[in-house]
């Protein structure tokens, strides 16, 4: 048969105080999360910029190569 006694007083009062404990922080850990997620996205965002700009600084470069070559291919 099992056992009918009831549970420690010791042992519920630890559960309680984990419980509150874990309920307690969970607010601050969710914030924590958040403003690691904000972090990371702005991140993302600037190294997209940072791509972006790059890429159009080859796109003009090659177009004002293209511009002078033009220019020097004119007859005289």
């Amino acid at each position: 048969m099992a056992d009918t006694q009831g549970v420690d007083t010791q042992i519920s009062d630890a559960i309680s105080q984990t419980n509150v404990t874990v309920i307690g922080e969970a607010p601050a850990v969710a914030l924590g999360s958040l403003y690691q997620t904000i972090g990371n996205t702005v991140a993302n965002a600037a190294a997209n910029a940072v791509h972006t700009q790059q890429q159009a600084d080859v796109a003009y470069q090659a177009a004002s190569t293209v511009g002078v070559t033009n220019l020097l291919s004119l007859p005289v």
